[in-house]
């Protein structure tokens, strides 16, 4: 596998991604997005600084800076490196310190939480000016 493909099947969004071009070079493309909600908390707290000014926005700057790292895989593996060699080490400080817990208990709590209703998601409306 390529290190850009995904390892799930998406064949069905690949063939609407190559479907879609064409009329996307000449007039953009709207999608909906989804974000967690530490995501959001964190993109709102970002508009409210004026940092952008709103998730469409956001999102055309971040794809950007995305394009623009693309030459420099090298710099962005590193930092990948970095953050999961800082993960282990927090993980194995915590395992010292006595901060584990018991991964049935763990599981457990994921499967209550994953059945618990979910809110809805706030919906930001685009302001017509």
């Amino acid at each position: 596998m390529d290190v850009d493909e995904l390892p799930d099947d998406n064949s069905a969004e690949r063939d609407q991604a190559r479907a879609l071009r064409e009329q996307a070079r000449a007039a953009g493309l709207l999608f909906e997005a989804y974000l967690t909600s530490d995501l959001a908390d964190w993109l709102l707290a970002q508009i409210e600084r004026g940092r952008f000014a709103d998730p469409s926005e956001a999102v055309f700057l971040i794809v950007q800076n995305f394009i623009e790292m693309e030459p420099h895989r090298d710099l962005r593996d590193e930092l990948l490196r970095r953050t999961l060699d800082a993960s282990i080490e927090r993980g194995l400080e915590d395992v010292q310190a006595g901060r584990v817990h018991d991964a049935d208990e763990v599981f457990d709590e994921l499967l209550r939480k994953m059945a618990e209703p979910r809110p809805e998601a706030a919906r930001w409306e685009k302001i017509t000016r």
